[in-house]
């Protein structure tokens, strides 16, 4: 199938990636326009990094489990700041790693470190699990590193098994300063706006919503995404999350990255505009 979007105008939330994301749009034949839905807000945590190195280097913790790039991106920049750098990666060279998908465990191999073990596509907690079945947790120290909210599923789910958690968190997702161009993307798929709309991250259905509540327009926004504009999400943790809300997506690619999905959606045009 020829992937080409024939001019369909299609927005993106994606924030710290929209640039690369509108590229793929644009690429392919759509129109791209960005209205970026959170911002990742660094957290001071030299003390907790600190004392994580301390851990590590006295044999204290026997797994390490990484869940984003940032987050670990995050953890190596706060360490080397602190002087300890070296320190930090030679102990976890040491101890299991386990990661949750590509994205962890390219920032880890650019340091010299290959992952224990890491989880399938499509990346969820729940392939994360499905990950470390095979290990014994039980009295374990084990580190997560957590990305911008804590998953609470993951660390229930360790602590079930025995595990004892050091739970970091290095960076949270919070609104953008300025939320200004999430109200003017509620007012626009009102209006029909749009053909698509893509979700790339749950964080980034949940602040839409936020806004669209505080306004009082979440019956509209809700109408809008289900009757009036394509909704696609990049994978399964996101369409659950809209789903939650209210939203059923109509697009989710075979592979939860930005790639496949704007490939999907071209596809879900191209099917569409020769059945109707």
């Amino acid at each position: 199938m020829t992937h080409n979007l024939n001019g369909k105008r299609i927005a993106l939330l994606e924030a710290r990636l929209g640039g690369e994301l509108a590229r793929l749009v644009e690429r392919y034949g759509g129109v791209a326009e960005g209205f970026p839905a959170l911002r990742e807000q660094t957290i001071d945590a030299r003390n907790e990094v600190a004392a994580l190195i301390d851990g590590l280097k006295a044999d204290e913790f026997s797994f390490a489990v990484f869940q984003t790039g940032v987050g670990v991106s995050s953890l190596f920049k706060e360490a080397e700041q602190l002087g300890r750098l070296d320190e930090l990666l030679s102990a976890l060279k040491e101890i299991a790693t386990i990661c949750r998908g590509p994205k962890p465990t390219a920032v880890l191999a650019r340091h010299g470190i290959k992952p224990t073990a890491n989880a399938r596509e499509p990346f969820t907690t729940l392939e994360l699990l499905a990950a470390m079945s095979d290990l014994e947790l039980t009295n374990k120290k084990t580190v997560v590193l957590h990305y911008g909210e804590r998953n609470v599923a993951l660390a229930d789910a360790l602590i079930k098994r025995g595990a004892r958690l050091e739970e970091l968190c290095l960076y949270e997702w919070q609104l953008p300063a300025d939320i200004a161009p999430l109200k003017t993307l509620i007012a626009n798929l009102q209006q029909g706006a749009f053909d698509a709309v893509a979700f790339t991250s749950q964080i980034q259905a949940r602040h839409l919503f936020q806004v669209a509540e505080h306004q009082g327009q979440q019956a509209e926004l809700l109408n809008s995404l289900n009757n009036q504009t394509v909704v696609a999400s990049i994978g399964p943790t996101c369409s659950a999350a809209l789903r939650a809300l209210g939203v059923e997506p109509r697009i989710e690619p075979e592979h939860p990255k930005m790639g496949p999905m704007v490939m999907a959606i071209a596809d879900y045009f191209a099917i569409h505009s020769e059945t109707a």
